[in-house]
């Protein structure tokens, strides 16, 4: 919270000066330290016992998007941007606000997002099936170099990775700038030159950057 904030930026900003100094005396700074440390203590009780002080303090919920309608007057209201508001989504993997029954913005700043039943992914549980553990790729070349401890662990070597990379039409390891190999055995390769003929822009305005 702004509170949290600004009481950690005080508490480091007193305890850099106890440390460098040296030409005044050290109690002052000791009680001052002291009082706001436990003033943030205090406020974390009283928030805790007195719902009104924490809705001061930290704030609370805001819906932000409801039935795939944005609020604009809430955001507004909170100084936010629809494209703020946009980018948290996409870290959810939600790409289209109106996949959205309701997304709420948490005092800590993330956002709380619930999807349309029809747009809720479907699970093996839904299904009756059973899954399997799906494991972790083990990286096997960042910035052009293979991570030779890493094909040895899954034994293979780096005859075998230069022939996989042919197979994708890749001349050179010089070429990639990262690979990794799934449990199910297959290779994600990023090239350098990602060969996109249509990059998509996601940017809200054209800037002059």
């Amino acid at each position: 919270t702004f509170f949290d904030y600004v009481l950690g930026i005080t508490i480091g900003s007193m305890a850099a000066s106890l440390a460098t100094d040296l030409s005044s005396r050290a109690w002052p700074h000791w009680v001052a330290l002291i009082t706001w440390a436990a003033l943030g203590y205090i406020m974390e009780k009283i928030t805790v016992k007195w719902l009104y002080a924490a809705k001061v303090l930290e704030g609370e919920p805001v819906i932000v998007i409801m039935n795939g309608k944005i609020m604009e007057n809430v955001l507004r209201k909170m100084n936010y941007r629809v494209s703020e508001i946009m980018g948290l989504l996409r870290n959810k993997g939600i790409f289209d606000a109106n996949q959205v029954d309701f997304a709420i913005l948490e005092p800590n700043g993330q956002l709380s997002v619930l999807q349309k039943p029809e747009y809720l992914p479907l699970t093996p549980k839904d299904m009756k099936m059973k899954a399997s553990f799906s494991g972790i790729s083990s990286e096997l070349i960042y910035d052009g170099i293979i991570i030779e401890q890493n094909l040895r662990q899954l034994k293979k070597d780096e005859k075998w990775l230069r022939k996989e990379l042919k197979k994708q039409g890749i001349k050179d390891v010089s070429e990639v700038f990262f690979a990794s190999l799934n449990p199910a055995g297959s290779l994600y390769v990023d090239l350098y030159e990602d060969r996109l003929q249509n990059p998509v822009d996601i940017g809200d305005y054209k800037g002059p950057y």
